[in-house]
């Protein structure tokens, strides 16, 4: 038993998978609610190129 519990603890295989779970997680936490905001600022700032665009026709 005391093998096997210290096999557990010292296996490091899966953590780097872990870690990157955690960090895109993390990131996801961050983008989601800053992206509509942004999309929506990008948006407008198509449509004023638009409206430029069109109306030098």
């Amino acid at each position: 038993m005391k093998h096997l519990l210290k096999r557990l603890l010292s296996e490091d295989r899966g953590q780097d998978v872990i870690e990157y779970a955690l960090l895109a997680a993390g990131i996801s936490i961050i983008v989601i609610p800053v992206a509509p905001a942004i999309g929506t600022q990008v948006n407008q700032a198509y449509q004023a190129i638009l409206a430029a665009v069109t109306g030098l026709a």
